[in-house]
């Protein structure tokens, strides 16, 4: 993932969550929101309860390589924030991608 494709500003964020729609599974949620421009931005959020800065930061990197992996399965024109939960900590990359990509693919 881009740096000009992250999503940073608080505002923003906000927005996405409040208005969009969205999915969960157990181990992310996913926010969507339509906009005008053709290209697509992400943002992910995790909370510091989940664990100590090493593991969040771990699983930020295993999201933004999911995403990476999984460029084609976002559709063009959305903005996307993709919350970590608590139980991706404990959880291997592979389960973790397949959980990603089914929450994309509904």
């Amino acid at each position: 993932m881009k740096r000009a494709e992250t999503i940073k500003e608080k505002k923003l964020f906000n927005n996405i969550i409040r208005n969009g729609k969205f999915k969960k599974n157990d181990y992310y949620v996913l926010y969507n929101i339509r906009k005008d421009e053709e290209k697509t931005n992400y943002g992910i959020a995790i909370s510091k309860k989940v664990g100590n800065a090493v593991i969040r930061n771990k699983l930020k990197r295993q999201t933004r390589a999911i995403i990476d992996s999984h460029r084609n399965l976002f559709k063009n024109n959305h903005n996307y924030i993709i919350m970590i939960r608590k139980s991706c900590a404990d959880t291997k990359y592979e389960v973790l991608e397949q959980a990603l990509v089914k929450l994309l693919e509904n």
